[in-house]
């Protein structure tokens, strides 16, 4: 049974990506923990209990919780789900560390905020965040993304990285449970696999012999262009990537401001942590 964490902020934004996850995992039994986390503005801890400040957040906080609860549950009848509900004091990824380490939670999906003027700035920042530090799985669905089926799946890699059962078996539970299409994607500027990507590429293949995917390569493009390109050519429906550490992954994302993606996410995007 998976247990799934649902961050809310009680927006728009948040609630479309609870729809997403309820629609993906229909047909898996699933806990979903429903996650309201509050801070209150003024940090200081005698002055906003003093006020009741974090009293009355907290108040507000659970009885939004029940109306969401209610609400999803009156739209979704569906007896494979049960909902639970998480309300605390606390940052989002302090809480999400802390639900980890206590084996509550083993994967996460969250709305990110959508262009806020510039485009390349996609995701708010607790969502980078959480992509950044998250121990498990994070599914991040973009703003207004209506859910569908996720037939064909877009796996960027560099084969730089040792594959691990643990890592893929991600990916070939949503094909599976989908009849999904897995397209491998490499870029690079002309020069060939070394012997280790040969290597990592074949135990790559093996992870994926149960489910239907495709190899393509691509030279002279960067990482970023070769995947706008193919979202271009095919009609994508999942973007998934492994957050290993010193792998292109971390350069695309994290070489500059926290919060600057260097293309337009226009599809869901599942970061897969690399292997402890």
């Amino acid at each position: 049974m998976k247990n799934i964490l649902l961050p809310t902020d009680f927006s728009d934004n948040s609630w479309n990506a609870i729809q997403y996850a309820v629609e993906l995992f229909k047909d898996e039994k699933c806990n979903f923990f429903l996650l309201n986390t509050y801070t209150p503005m003024i940090y200081n801890l005698e002055y906003t209990s003093r006020f009741g400040l974090i009293e009355a957040m907290g108040a507000t906080s659970k009885k939004s919780l029940n109306e969401l609860q209610e609400k999803v549950e009156k739209k979704y009848k569906n007896p494979n789900h049960t909902y639970n509900q998480i309300s605390t004091f606390n940052t989002l990824t302090h809480e999400i560390d802390e639900l980890y380490d206590g084996n509550v939670i083993d994967f996460i999906v969250m709305g990110t905020k959508g262009a806020t003027g510039l485009s390349e700035i996609l995701f708010g920042s607790n969502t980078v965040h959480v992509i950044k530090n998250a121990k498990c799985p994070v599914l991040a669905i973009p703003s207004d993304f209506a859910f569908e089926t996720p037939r064909e799946i877009l796996f960027p890699s560099d084969y730089e990285i040792s594959f691990h059962k643990k890592q893929i078996k991600q990916i070939v539970g949503i094909a599976t449970s989908h009849k999904s299409r897995v397209h491998i994607l490499n870029a690079s500027f002309g020069y060939g696999l070394s012997e280790n990507q040969e290597k990592n590429k074949q135990k790559l293949e093996e992870l994926l012999k149960d489910v239907t995917h495709l190899f393509h390569s691509v030279s002279n493009e960067s990482v970023t262009e070769a995947i706008t390109e193919f979202q271009t050519k095919e009609r994508i429906n999942l973007l998934v990537m492994i957050n290993n550490k010193h792998s292109f992954f971390e350069n695309l994302f994290f070489k500059s401001k926290i919060n600057q993606i260097g293309f337009h996410l226009k599809t869901p995007f599942l970061v897969i942590p690399s292997s402890k």
